[in-house]
């Protein structure tokens, strides 16, 4: 793929225990569904891409869950979009590509950020609600941004306003299907190109549709650790079933850690958005003591990875689970009336959030890669594009700036939409049919598999070794445990969702484990306590993974 900084292709030892279908496909006993473009996720990118295409061609949109529920209705801080007549172009890129760890595509970053306007334009078009001022929008600023360009809507809820009103927009398109609860399992392929994909509808019979172009937009995958922001549907399933189709992955090993999640044991994790650090949020120790000041000059601004390594440091100091964020120094109820999502959140736990201090501690929050993906969201693999968090597009280097995700799915959405729907157009002659792709059953299960605590065994394992802080006796460990792991649980035919998760989260963890591993240095968001430094010289460049 056609790239400004070279790429180094990792040679894995485990692509053998890697099956090229999760599950027996005898196309004379399956459903058969044909469309002209496929969407396999319903979040902001793969909504995007359905705008662009030709309303002469038949669109199919699958979802595992909801459309509500994706990691873009979870989104809280807001989109970053140079609209303040003192920020420049040029501001918003120098800061994407600071974050980004000299990893960042400079092309790529300055594209995406000059389509930022008229991409924000389009949702207030298309009745997005943000929030104002005497009619002007509000902008924020969060960490790493040298600028008032953040914007949002409902305070803290800004991911659940837009596909409010994306979802409102896609269901009025006559020639778009949408699928919810349909769960895809893998991309089929012929003849080296993609073809489809293989579904199931609520964990049923697995059914196959026949596609001439298929995008890909599933989203990230947090789950695949313990403390994570995601919700539970974000288990890498777009990572996993690419990479059993041949795509060629990318920076698998720079996986983002927000910050702030808040920490009360027992309970599930929620974020706290890094919007609250933007309007004046000191970050304290167990002891009181505001602590950002020892380790970056730029305090609670400082970019996430930046932030997040110093939150796990000072908790090492202080032996303490996490540390505290405290605004009863802000006005009170300027507080509670900018972030009423959060309020409400930790008001259940008993805490006045103007008042009280908020346990804090990192989690899995933004996986920066996946599928490489040129300018135009294609993939190596023919046939198949991608928006989104599932891809490597090269916009966020090794450390996503703040409020940069939701625009990624937006800009890269509508390329991939225009681009698939102008392919499928041209082959407008080519009459869609079943292709001769089989895969038998892999015979008899061995031992019944407790599906559960695998998944939180495995959870746990990527949290303790390759969350915040990776060397290497522990990524070894890792790769090793997971190796063992795969072995028997990708070897059998596991039905329904829960089993095919549990599979993708294995074959993520993998790639994820080894790319840390391989990668000697500290960069970004991937943190070698074994070789602290960033070395330009060996390690600027791409990991890259493929399976064949």
């Amino acid at each position: 793929m056609p790239s400004t900084i070279p790429g180094f292709r990792l040679n894995q030892q485990w692509a053998h225990l890697m099956p090229r279908y999760l599950c027996p496909i005898e196309p004379k006993r399956c459903g058969h569904y044909f469309t002209d473009v496929l969407i396999i996720g319903g979040g902001l990118a793969g909504l995007r891409a359905a705008h662009e295409v030709d309303p002469s061609l038949r669109t199919m949109i699958l979802t595992k869950d909801k459309l509500e529920e994706s990691n873009s209705s979870y989104a809280q801080g807001g989109i970053a979009s140079v609209w303040d007549p003192e920020d420049r172009f040029d501001n918003h890129v120098q800061d994407t590509l600071l974050a980004g760890g000299d990893l960042c595509e400079p092309s790529v970053v300055d594209m995406v950020v000059r389509e930022a306007p008229d991409r924000v334009a389009e949702l207030i078009q298309w009745g997005t609600r943000f929030d104002q001022n005497q009619g002007q929008l509000v902008l924020g600023r969060e960490g790493g941004h040298s600028h008032q360009r953040i914007i949002h809507a409902l305070g803290d809820a800004t991911g659940k306003e837009i596909m409010r009103a994306m979802i409102a927009h896609t269901r009025q398109r006559a020639h778009t299907e949408i699928c919810e609860e349909t769960f895809t399992i893998d991309l089929l392929t012929h003849e080296g190109r993609c073809r489809g994909a293989v579904a199931s509808l609520r964990g049923g019979k697995p059914f196959l549709i026949w596609a001439k172009e298929t995008i890909l937009c599933t989203g990230g995958c947090g789950q695949v650790f313990r403390e994570s922001t995601n919700p539970r549907v974000a288990t890498g399933d777009g990572h996993a079933l690419a990479f059993r189709a041949g795509a060629v992955m990318r920076d698998m090993e720079f996986m983002q850690f927000h910050p702030t999640v808040l920490y009360i044991a027992g309970s599930s994790r929620t974020l706290i958005t890094e919007a609250v650090r933007g309007d004046g949020a000191y970050l304290v120790d167990s002891m009181g003591h505001r602590f950002m000041g020892d380790y970056d000059q730029r305090l609670e601004l400082a970019p996430r990875d930046v932030v997040s390594k110093a939150i796990v440091s000072q908790m090492e100091k202080t032996q303490s689970p996490c540390v505290y964020l405290t605004m009863k120094h802000l006005d009170a109820n300027h507080v509670r009336a900018r972030f009423p999502g959060i309020a409400k959140v930790c008001a259940g736990f008993g805490l006045d959030i103007a008042i009280d201090s908020i346990p804090v501690r990192p989690g899995a929050h933004y996986m920066i890669g996946g599928c490489t993906v040129d300018a135009g969201s294609r993939t190596s693999l023919p046939g198949l594009w991608a928006a989104g968090e599932v891809t490597s597009s090269g916009l966020h280097g090794a450390n996503r700036l703040a409020s940069n995700s939701l625009l990624e799915g937006l800009v890269y959405g509508a390329i991939a939409g225009r681009n698939a729907s102008e392919a499928a157009f041209r082959d407008s002659e080519t009459e869609l049919r079943v292709l001769p792709v089989k895969n038998l059953p892999k015979g008899e299960p061995g031992q019944p598999i407790d599906l559960t605590d695998i998944r939180n065994a495995v959870r746990a394992l990527m949290w303790r070794n390759v969350g915040v802080q990776r060397r290497e006796d522990r990524l070894t460990e890792a790769v090793h445990a997971l190796q063992q792991y795969c072995s028997y649980v990708l070897a059998q035919d596991l039905s329904g969702v829960d089993g095919w998760e549990l599979q993708n989260i294995l074959t993520v963890s993998l790639q994820m484990s080894a790319s840390a591993l391989a990668r000697t240095e500290s960069r970004g968001v991937h943190f070698r306590t074994d070789f602290p430094s960033t070395n330009n010289l060996d390690w600027q460049k791409h990991l890259e993974i493929c399976r064949s």
